[in-house]
């Protein structure tokens, strides 16, 4: 079957697209199925995020491949997609839309080879062509953008599941999913009295270093964070779906093994994020995690017209209340009886203690050496 035209699928289909890389993709293909000798593509959007200035997806028409690569606020700007597509020959680009002089519109560009002339620029009339396309792309590709943007938006303040949900279109109140999740509580200590003899921007810079250390080792190891609560973070890792007989337990070890590695990397990050601030002159930043396993319930909560995206249930009350008990112990991190009989770490038992608001003593362990 032929395929329609680039510039009907561009009025007709682009803008339903799943994302900029199948946009990329499937325009590049049609391109080519028209005639025009391209070798592969590039595509530019700028995002509002608080890491990354902008993402770009690269095409090859040879595989049909989509590559993304990134570029970081903090790092020197280049232009990936101009690059890459000098690398594969003749060079032909342009910004997409009304405000097509911002430097932040989308940027759209293909190569092309050589032609046997030894020109290495596309002819007029492949340039003109290119043009047509670019103008027809402008409308779906604002939709793309505008979506993009708000997925950016969603995950940075939500998390990636938590996005992912809401962008699916559960939004009602008191809707949500019981899921099985090892969960990390964890918060600075005393931490009142250091922000009363620090200046405000200092306390700032020590709240976002903690928050990397320990947001940092969560999301490496496959976790979401689901809040920051003045200097707390409270964090789960949930158990993946099973597929079969067996699974379900493995499940179970493979999110308790998340969240162990998780808050013995943020505690090692913590350790030399001290030493820095012991060099500096400046107090260390003494904390409080701990670990539980269970059923949570993960939704929306809130007022009609304010909602929030977490999660409530018995487990989160109980990592609540054994992070409480890190203080009296004097120990940094602590640990349920419901990770430790789901793990092999090797741990350090306690013994049971009674927490607040909690029934039944809870069986504590920590990491060795802690």
């Amino acid at each position: 079957m032929d395929l329609p035209s680039p510039l009907a699928w561009l009025v007709d289909e682009a803008g339903a697209s799943p994302g900029p890389e199948r946009f990329l993709a499937e325009l590049g293909r049609r391109l080519l199925a028209d005639g025009l000798p391209l070798s592969g593509g590039a595509l530019t959007l700028s995002v509002p995020h608080p890491i990354i200035a902008r993402r770009t997806w690269l095409w090859r028409a040879e595989t049909g491949a989509v590559i993304e690569a990134l570029a970081f606020a903090a790092a020197p700007q280049s232009e990936a997609g101009r690059e890459w597509l000098a690398g594969l020959g003749s060079v032909w680009e342009t910004r997409i839309g009304r405000d097509n002089q911002a430097s932040d519109a989308p940027l759209l560009g293909w190569a092309g080879p050589s032609h046997a002339a030894g020109n290495s620029a596309f002819s007029p009339a492949e340039a003109s062509r290119l043009c047509e396309v670019a103008r027809f792309a402008a409308a779906p590709l604002a939709a793309l953008a505008a979506r993009e943007a708000r997925a950016a938006l969603l995950e940075a303040y939500l998390g990636r599941r938590s996005a992912a949900r809401v962008q699916a279109g559960a939004l009602a109140r008191g809707t949500g999913e019981t899921i099985r999740a090892a969960l990390l509580c964890a918060d600075l200590r005393d931490f009142t009295a250091l922000s009363e003899v620090t200046e405000p921007h200092v306390m700032i810079s020590a709240l976002d270093a903690w928050f990397d250390r320990i947001a940092g080792a969560v999301h490496a190891f496959g976790g979401e964070v689901l809040k920051f609560i003045g200097d707390g973070v409270l964090a789960i890792f949930p158990v993946t779906a099973a597929s079969g007989e067996g699974d379900a337990a493995r499940g179970d070890r493979e999110a308790c093994e998340a969240a162990l590695r998780a808050v013995a990397a943020s505690r090692a990050g913590m350790a030399h994020l001290d030493q820095v601030r012991q060099a500096q002159g400046l107090a260390p930043l003494p904390f409080g995690a701990a670990l539980h396993f269970g059923e949570i319930l993960w939704g929306n909560i809130g007022a009609a017209d304010r909602l929030d995206f977490t999660a409530i249930g018995p487990a989160v009350n109980l990592v609540s209340r054994l992070e409480g008990l890190c203080k009296p112990l004097g120990r940094s991190v602590l640990i349920s009886g419901a990770v430790a009989a789901n793990t092999t770490t090797k741990l350090m038992p306690l013994g049971e203690h009674s927490l607040r608001g909690i029934a039944q003593p809870c069986a504590v362990f920590t990491l060795p050496a802690d």
